[in-house]
């Protein structure tokens, strides 16, 4: 059975941070693969900072070129939006019986998880993997310490990678040079289509 790890996010765009935290996910934690998830609409996100989907998915894939451990999943494009973690999973189960489904999320991301739609069987399904988040404060709520207590939480110590795509958008609105922290075909790509430039 392999063992995946689905990491979701808008990846808008993706950056040299999503790669590191996936290529230690594979070489360290264990996970035979992970599976970019890219999400079409993020509930807790306002969507008219998004690109397209389709060029989003398309960056993914310039990012991983042929690394097999990798792959981009466009799986939520096909699914009701807004997209929800437990409607995705659940589908990735039944669709692919023969893998074991983790989730690889940031500490940020690990407490909203009281936010999130069926959280109670989405934890009962999936152990979560969670690597560091810089500033990251867990906020007092009884309700989030009971799914917390409940969780199969395993904490990856993966370097910490201080990099946001907010960061790069911003940066590249103001006319600087983010080619450091994007991979060399997806800098290109953006170049190329002058993405995120006002």
């Amino acid at each position: 059975m392999n063992k995946v790890g689905l990491y979701f996010g808008s990846f808008n765009p993706i950056h040299i941070g999503h790669i590191a935290i996936a290529g230690y996910m594979t070489e360290y934690a264990g996970l035979d693969q992970v599976w970019f998830v890219v999400s079409p609409h993020n509930p807790l996100k306002k969507k008219e900072t998004l690109l397209a989907d389709h060029q989003r998915l398309h960056m993914v894939n310039l990012a991983i070129g042929d690394n097999i451990r990798l792959k981009a999943c466009d799986i939520e494009f096909k699914l009701h939006v807004p997209s929800y973690t437990i409607d995705t999973v659940t589908y990735l189960n039944e669709k692919y019986p023969k893998n074991e489904f983790v989730l690889i999320m940031g500490e940020d991301n690990l407490y909203y998880l009281h936010k999130w739609k069926n959280v109670n069987e989405l934890i009962n399904n999936c152990k979560l993997y969670i690597y560091p988040r810089s500033g990251t404060e867990k906020p007092s709520s009884p309700l989030l310490d009971k799914i917390l207590s409940a969780a199969d939480i395993y904490r990856v110590p993966a370097p910490l990678v201080d990099i946001s795509s907010t960061f790069i958008r911003e940066g590249i609105k103001k006319g600087k040079d983010m080619s450091y922290f994007l991979p060399t075909a997806v800098w290109k790509y953006i170049k190329e289509m002058h993405f995120y430039e006002d």
